[in-house]
């Protein structure tokens, strides 16, 4: 009974990080963070959530170009199929701290990342 209770704990506590967009701003924050705390880091719940949050704005990006060619329209960017871009962490990192520092708090990481996949991945004209 007490470990269902504390799972349940843990879930809730979960759930609202979990509805909740990350902006730009708390995404490098986490990333500073990590990168102080040098090997420790690899333990760190945090990189689960980093790597979460933009497996999902990757989907919302992906999923944003099919909705824009299941309408009749030319897709906003053209990235080669899902797993071969050469996308690396430092690469969205680089991208997210482009971003004036004002602009960081009210941009959630998946219009970041839609506007870095689609400056990396133009259409050929």
């Amino acid at each position: 009974m007490r470990k269902m209770i504390i799972g349940l704990a843990a879930i809730c506590a979960i759930m609202p990080v979990a509805a909740h967009a990350m902006s730009v701003a708390e995404f490098l924050a986490k990333t500073d963070a990590l990168k102080a705390q040098g090997v420790l880091a690899m333990a760190s719940p945090d990189i689960g959530l980093l790597r979460s949050d933009i497996a999902k704005a990757s989907d919302a990006y992906r999923a944003g170009l099919a909705a824009e060619v299941a309408a009749g329209r030319k897709p906003s960017s053209c990235p080669p199929p899902k797993g071969t871009a050469k996308v690396t962490s430092d690469d969205i990192i680089a991208a997210f701290r482009a971003i004036p520092a004002g602009q960081r708090t009210g941009m959630s990481t998946k219009v970041a990342f839609a506007a870095f996949m689609t400056k990396r991945y133009p259409c050929k004209a």
